[in-house]
C-alpha cells in the first residue's frame, strides 16, 4: 500500500505494459463493455468507413490508463480521470502507459495526489491518449 506522505511531486509511476493487443482482445473488450461498433471487429466495415483495418476501442485504451492507477495506488483510489484521445491503436501494437505526480495536498482530512498521464505505441512512441487524474491515498497518520 502507498500513503500520501510516500508521494512527492515528480515521483513517476511504474509503467504499465500492454498487448500486443490482439483482434480476439478487441472482440471481447466489445462483448464487456456492449460496444458492438463492427470498426472495432470487423475489418470489411473497418476498411469501408476509410480505416486500414481494425481499431481498438478508445475507452479500453483509457482502462489501461485507469489500471496503471489502480495499481499503484489501489482499488477506489481514482477520484478523477479526465483523458483526450489523440491515436488510434491496432491490433499487434503493445502500449505503454505513464503517469507522474504534478501536486499533492491534504483536502478535508484526504491526501489527494494530481497528476499526468499518458498512454503510448511502444513501437514508435505514437501518443494514443493523454490526461490528468486525481487519487485519494490513505494518511499514514490521519491527524493532518
Amino acid at each position: 500500500m502507498i500513503y500520501y506522505e510516500d508521494v512527492d511531486v515528480g515521483d513517476d509511476l511504474p509503467q504499465l505494459v500492454k498487448g500486443p493487443l490482439t483482434e480476439q482482445d478487441l472482440v471481447r473488450y466489445s462483448g464487456a463493455s456492449g460496444d458492438f461498433n463492427p470498426i472495432h471487429t470487423v475489418p470489411k466495415v473497418a476498411h469501408l468507413v476509410g480505416l486500414d483495418g481494425v481499431i481498438a476501442h478508445g475507452m479500453l485504451i483509457m482502462a489501461y490508463a485507469g489500471q496503471l492507477l489502480t495499481d499503484w495506488a489501489g482499488v477506489g483510489s481514482v477520484k478523477r480521470i479526465k483523458v483526450r484521445f489523440s491515436g488510434m491503436t491496432k491490433p499487434t501494437e503493445t502500449l505503454v502507459c505513464r503517469g507522474q505526480v504534478t501536486g499533492t495536498s491534504i483536502e478535508d482530512g484526504q491526501g489527494m495526489v494530481s497528476g499526468k498521464l499518458t498512454v503510448k505505441g511502444q513501437a514508435d512512441d505514437s501518443l494514443k491518449l493523454k490526461g490528468d487524474f486525481t487519487l485519494i491515498l490513505p494518511l499514514r497518520h490521519n491527524n493532518l
